[in-house]
């Protein structure tokens, strides 16, 4: 079964999770827990939901958050996986790019080594003496 296919019932959610329903459906209308509606309006929860809903237990029993600050940390933990996906994407991007520039450059009759720029510092010295005012 797929962990994000929301078919559990709400009975059967707050089964797994622990909780009375009217827990779950506070934390719906908190928007802590986002269940799918069925045809008729029930709530439809998915086994990831039970997960976060357990987490939620943990974070307000055990680490004593509250409500708010729980829905602020499932918030800035959904922000990280964001950014760890885009971060991915772009590190394949890049593996990409210097792949195929590295392809153009064994093909190349003119290779180009400073397409991949490496940044010396330079060391020279410069003397700078100001014009005298009869030098014009």
């Amino acid at each position: 079964m797929d962990p994000s296919a929301k078919v559990l019932l709400i009975s059967v959610a707050a089964q797994l999770a622990g909780m009375h329903p009217q827990t779950l459906r506070q934390y719906d209308r908190m928007g802590l827990v986002e269940p799918s509606r069925s045809a008729g309006g029930g709530r439809r929860y998915s086994l990831r939901d039970v997960e976060l809903l357990r987490e939620i237990q943990r974070l307000s029993q055990e680490d004593g958050v509250n409500l708010a600050g729980v829905k602020r940390i499932i918030g800035l933990e959904h922000v990280v996986e964001d950014l760890r996906e885009q971060l991915m994407q772009l590190s394949e991007a890049l593996e990409r790019a210097h792949a195929r520039l590295a392809q153009l450059e064994t093909i190349s009759a003119f290779p180009r080594t400073d397409l991949l720029p490496v940044s010396r510092a330079s060391t020279a010295l410069v003397v700078w003496r100001p014009r005298s005012s009869g030098e014009d």
